[in-house]
């Protein structure tokens, strides 16, 4: 075992029942780290060209931090990868709880699945044994159901991450769990543990992850710890209300001001991220009405408060946090009024609520709660089924869908009954909700009749709930990426709240105030979000939690990845090992033939063709080519084919690509 890391990762063929523990240098992990770049490279090494995603031939991993376990804080999260069934190319996810350090202290930093078993099966682990077991009385069980279940077969101390019966019937929209509601639910890995018959994996370790100074990362937790709690006396200030006004003030000045990352600390400290759905709303932040309406007009800040953080957080019993988490930005929620008690749940988050709310016109709180324990017990995707549903109901109101093809229901705007009785059709594969249940792209090419024009999505995988046009930066992560529609890797936002030109050389200084017009120049974005997204790739490789380092203190995730190994890297040989990772991450699609410039574009709703009329986004149409081009330039990939340039690959000690993307 080396320092942070166990130096093992597991392969299991579900098809011959195989198991092979596979060891790896100190080396590997200098180069790739764990979490996401480990994932990079074994599926990278081992996915064949042309694969179907939901064949036996794919493979699916779960990988840990290398920070997991460590007693580093924020340092709980895992990544689920594999082919994504939506876009067709990578696809990754990212998800909390507790199951990634128990996982950990099984002794391995990974688990791969081959090949597909004839029946249901579940993987158990504790360090001592592996077991591959029947599932058959688990298969048709929602995800809150399975953890129960095994954890009264293995004990309280197991961790359980599983799919439910969206996973089960292949949707293509459906994800993973685990935590009773914890969902790594983009890319559609969900399908992907279905069509293998693997229902759950169970892990039990008690092992602690081994550390080269334990002292040293206390030490800089309590500093890390001094700086973001320096603000607590202010939480009574954050309200509603505040929230409403810092929406209406982004929304009037022609002056964007450097967000104050102390202040979204507070918000999720005392809210989570239901502190966003009122802001966001009224400052244009917010998709409405499937991306044809404004917040303020078609769905104001008196309907979006109704939905917002004060609404929500009254049904809040106890505050939830991550493992190693000081934050503790969720919350478990008991209703006990209106006409869907929930005797408990996960809270929701903005995502959810925003994608069955402001998308859809809903106002209805108490849909939104049982609407959220639905897709958390079905295992699938609230951004990518509400989306589906926006989809739905617009092709609805313009004569595309008819009672006949909905089995009589009359979708309609903010009809929160419709809504609801329509997510229901598309968690249990009936009518309608058959089709809707593999997303928007899918749904749109089997109804046709210029329903693609109300199909909002980039590659196959719906939109996240964030406009492009208040944030271009998410322009190019949505468009860009390998994985699309991702709002969680890069952002004009997160460089304000990052502080990146502190960490790393190749970050540019992020100006205290700027304008209108200069937030939407495009020939200038390249450079800031690539250095954004390398970071990130370093985030997801190290298993930290991505808010931890949006709220004040300058994170410090390379101190704490030199105090764990016992290395000396600096912060720009961090960077590297980011970027390597994102470099592996795209090479992925080029290799099966997918270039993000050529194959993701998004639906011109997303970026303002034709330009809105009103509102905060009136008259803006985003340069997506001029966005896209120069992140291309940036990250060295070529325009036509996508290749990265065979240099810059042999630089960052890519050879393995280089066969393969340069061959003479």
């Amino acid at each position: 075992m080396g320092k942070g890391f166990c130096g093992k990762i597991l392969h299991i063929d579900l098809t011959s029942r195989r198991l092979d523990v596979e060891e790896l240098s100190e080396e590997f992990y200098k180069k790739h780290l764990s979490g996401l770049g480990l994932g990079a490279k074994v599926l990278w090494d081992n996915i064949n060209k042309g694969i179907h995603p939901l064949s036996p031939e794919n493979v699916i991993g779960f990988t840990t931090g290398l920070l997991t376990d460590t007693g580093s804080l924020f340092s709980g999260r895992f990544m689920v990868v594999s082919k994504s069934p939506l876009s067709g190319g990578w696809g990754d996810s990212n998800c909390g709880g507790y199951f990634s350090p128990s996982l950990k202290r099984c002794g391995f930093d990974a688990i791969f699945f081959y090949g597909a078993s004839d029946t249901p099966v579940y993987l158990y682990l504790d360090g001592k044994k592996i077991e591959i077991l029947d599932a058959s009385n688990l298969w048709g069980k929602d995800t809150i159901e399975t953890e129960r279940s095994l954890k009264q077969i293995h004990g309280k101390r197991s961790q359980v991450a599983c799919i439910g019966p969206s996973g089960e019937k292949l949707s293509l929209i459906s994800g993973v769990c685990n935590d009773g509601g914890r969902m790594a639910g983009r890319s559609g890995l969900g399908a992907v543990m279905g069509s293998k018959k693997l229902k759950a994996v169970v892990a039990a370790g008690k092992e602690r992850v081994k550390v080269y100074s334990k002292e040293n990362v206390l030490k800089i937790n309590k500093e890390f710890l001094a700086k973001i709690n320096k603000f607590d006396r202010l939480k009574p200030i954050i309200t509603d209300k505040l929230f409403g006004a810092f929406g209406l003030f982004t929304r009037l000045t022609p002056f964007y001001p450097r967000q104050p990352a102390f202040f979204w600390g507070l918000a999720l400290k005392k809210f989570g991220t239901p502190s966003l759905t009122a802001m966001c709303s009224e400052g244009g932040d917010s998709p409405i009405k499937n991306w044809g309406g404004t917040g303020y007009i078609d769905f104001p800040l008196k309907r979006a408060q109704k939905i917002g953080a004060e609404a929500v957080i009254k049904y809040e019993v106890k505050k939830y946090g991550c493992y190693s988490c000081p934050l503790k930005c969720g919350g478990i929620m008991k209703v006990k009024e209106g006409p869907y008690p929930i005797e408990e749940m996960h809270k929701p988050e903005y995502e959810t609520i925003c994608s069955f709310g402001g998308l859809l016109l809903n106002d209805d709180l108490f849909t939104i709660f049982k609407i959220n324990d639905l897709v958390n017990r079905a295992g699938i995707d609230s951004i990518s089924c509400g989306s589906s549903v926006a989809f739905a109901i617009e092709c609805f109101e313009n004569g595309i869908l008819t009672e006949k093809d909905t089995g009589g229901l009359r979708l309609k705007w903010g009809n929160s009954e419709s809504i609801l009785k329509l997510t229901e059709m598309i968690i249990n594969r009936k009518g309608i909700g058959d089709i809707l249940a593999d997303g928007v792209k899918v749904a749109s090419q089997k109804i046709g009749r210029g329903s693609e024009k109300y199909a909002v999505h980039c590659g196959g995988v719906e939109a996240p709930m964030h406009d492009p046009k208040f944030d271009s930066g998410f322009g190019i992560s949505y468009y860009c990426e390998p994985a699309p529609a991702r709002h969680t890797v890069s952002a004009n936002q997160y460089l304000d709240l990052q502080f990146l030109e502190k960490k790393f050389k190749r970050a540019k200084k992020v100006p205290l105030l700027t304008t209108k017009s200069d937030k939407f120049r495009y020939d200038n974005k390249g450079a800031g979000i690539a250095v954004n997204t390398f970071y990130k790739m370093l985030i997801d490789a190290s298993g930290v939690c991505f808010f931890g380092t949006q709220i004040g203190g300058d994170f410090p995730i390379c101190e704490w990845l030199n105090a764990v190994t016992g290395w000396d890297l600096s912060n720009d040989e961090y960077l590297v090992i980011g970027e390597r990772i994102e470099q592996i991450r795209h090479s992925f699609n080029v290799r099966d033939g997918v270039n993000a410039i050529r194959d993701y574009k998004p639906n011109k709703r997303l970026y303002g063709d034709p330009p809105a009329k009103k509102g905060p986004a009136k008259n803006i149409c985003l340069d997506i080519n001029t966005l896209s081009n120069s992140y291309y330039d940036e990250m060295r990939w070529d325009v036509k084919t996508g290749k990265p340039d065979k240099e810059h690959l042999k630089n960052l000690g890519l050879d393995e690509i280089i066969e393969v993307l340069h061959r003479e």
